[in-house]
């Protein structure tokens, strides 16, 4: 099959995928920023240098880089337009934009009964003080969007919180305060793809942070059944079929989702499994793709 891979063409996942691709698939790299759309006689083609999307068989998005509003608006047009036009896109317009909004996202885990951290979510500093004290003055504040730990602060003293809050809000920030969950120092990673979940636990003995980015490590871990019907319950609460669900286990006995990765990454987790996990990527395009044309 023909896959078109939109992400940077110096991505290490891109070249995972086309090492796993081998001669059975044939995949394209495309940049996000090289998208444009031609509407002529009745017809609206997406499509970047000599390449038209809509001919490919499937689209992964492996990335959504910065830009204006209006580019990013754009560019999540031109990924709706193309699951329109019946082309699969993975994962769908939708499910990027609902994981990549940590408001949006929690809310929607919430509604669906999973467990999450006590949340307040604000936009001016007083209100922030209020939510600080409202989840017991220790606090872990996260920016709306981004992931791998970046700007992320723990927050446990007034005077820091205020002046945390005071200078988010004057960069017009929207103030994102959830409740610090004491845990043991590790969290759960759990990667899905449709229903086949993979899991990994990731420590990290110098920082409350379990980011492999920030200096974490990864060892194997078995889930549970609870745990495979949690990340599942996620994944499919935002509409992902590819996906990486955080569970955190906290010392009060429960296991929270913290968040879900519409565009997860795999790379520690295929060194630690020692499992091809960029085949099974590529194998669950082939059965979404093949699963379309059923219907």
């Amino acid at each position: 099959m023909n896959f078109a891979i939109l992400t940077s063409p110096n991505s290490w996942y891109l070249r995972d995928l086309e090492r796993a691709a081998h001669t059975r698939h044939r995949i394209q790299a495309i940049s996000f920023t090289q998208l444009n759309a031609r509407l002529v006689a009745g017809d609206c083609r997406v499509e970047s240098n000599a390449a038209r999307l809509e001919d490919f068989d499937a689209v992964l998005v492996r990335t959504m880089p910065p830009g204006s509003l209006e580019q990013v608006v754009f560019r999540m047009d031109l990924l709706a337009r193309l699951v329109s036009s019946g082309t699969g896109v993975f994962n769908s317009p939708r499910a990027i934009e609902v994981a990549v909004d940590k408001f949006l996202a929690l809310a929607k885990l919430e509604a669906a009964g999973l467990p999450i951290p006590p949340t307040f979510i604000c936009q001016t500093a007083e209100d922030a003080m209020g939510g600080f004290e409202e989840l017991g003055g220790d606090v872990v504040v996260k920016p709306l969007f981004g992931g791998e730990g970046r700007g992320m602060v723990r927050v446990s003293d007034r005077g820091i919180g205020w002046r945390t809050f005071k200078t988010l809000a004057q960069l017009n920030c929207v103030l994102y305060l959830q409740q610090f969950i004491e845990h043991a120092g590790f969290d759960i990673r759990l990667f899905v793809l449709g229903d086949e979940v993979l899991a990994m636990r990731r420590s990290n003995a110098n920082d409350w942070r379990t980011n492999i980015s920030l200096g974490a490590t990864a060892a194997l871990h078995q889930p549970d059944e609870a745990e495979i019907q949690l990340a599942r319950s996620a994944a499919r609460t935002i509409g992902a079929s590819i996906a990486g669900v955080d569970l955190l286990p906290g010392r009060d006995g429960r296991k929270y989702v913290l968040e879900v990765n519409a565009v997860p990454g795999w790379k520690a987790l295929a060194q630690t499994l020692e499992i091809d996990v960029a085949a099974r990527v590529l194998d669950h395009l082939v059965m979404q793709v093949r699963a379309a044309k059923e219907r």
